[in-house]
């Protein structure tokens, strides 16, 4: 499960520096900058916990599977959120304009967190093909 944890935490990392680097190239920055930081390995890596939730519904259709990894990662982006900023007062992550949910949601990443759960799954395939424990 260690192993696991720290998989996800790893992999959390890597795919948001590409998706900030990602909107800094749309913002025209063409130095890619991007950013994360060390509390969000923790955040990631807890998706090993999210594994039992995906063997429940593993037989059910992608597109329900979608719907319902949007609403566990809003779940679980708000919570951590709110957590952080009310133990330590940091926010990890703010977001604003018309689609964020008291800074700590965004509506509009629907469609990312959508295909980021359905991605979740072939690595929780994957890590039990090859026998990660």
């Amino acid at each position: 499960m260690l192993k696991r944890f720290f998989i996800y935490g790893i992999l959390g990392w890597g795919i948001e520096v590409f998706w900030t680097g990602l909107g800094s190239l749309i913002s025209g920055n063409l130095r890619l900058e991007s950013f994360t930081n060390l509390w969000m390995f923790f955040v990631y890596g807890s998706a090993v916990f999210l594994e039992p939730i995906h063997d429940i519904m593993a037989k059910w259709r992608w597109p329900v599977r979608g719907i319902l990894w949007v609403v566990i990662i809003w779940g679980i982006e708000y919570a951590s959120g709110m957590i952080l900023k009310s133990l330590l007062g940091l926010y990890p992550w703010y977001y604003d304009g018309p689609f964020a949910f008291d800074n700590l949601i965004r509506i509009d990443y629907a469609p990312a967190w959508f295909v980021a759960g359905l991605l979740f799954e072939r690595v929780h395939y994957t890590l039990d093909e090859y026998g990660v424990a």
